[in-house]
């Protein structure tokens, strides 16, 4: 019966792990708007087609909303597997491989 659980769970937690994607996402957003703001003392952060940024602070701006996106997404998708994992005995991944 445990065998069975391991293979469903996975297929059940793809609804979950879009919702906690899709509200890490959000999260990550407004985290960065923040730490951008604290850093820049500017509302906006420049976009790679802003054509009156340069590179310097361009790449700073995508490597700390990167930084920050995969610290949210890490920290919700490891938070809803550990629930998952409390609620119903079994991890929902099925295998020990890296992110999709």
């Amino acid at each position: 019966m445990a065998k069975k659980k391991k293979l469903k769970l996975p297929l059940v937690y793809k609804p979950v792990g879009l919702v906690l994607g899709w509200s890490s996402g959000a999260l990550a957003g407004l985290a960065f708007q923040r730490t951008w703001k604290a850093i820049r003392h500017e509302d906006d952060a420049p976009d790679a087609l802003d054509r009156d940024r340069g590179w310097g602070e361009i790449l700073l701006a995508a490597a700390v909303q990167g930084a920050i996106f995969a610290v949210v997404r890490s920290a919700v998708d490891r938070t809803g597997a550990k629930a998952i994992e409390r609620s119903t005995g079994v991890w929902p991944a099925t295998d020990k491989g890296g992110r999709d």
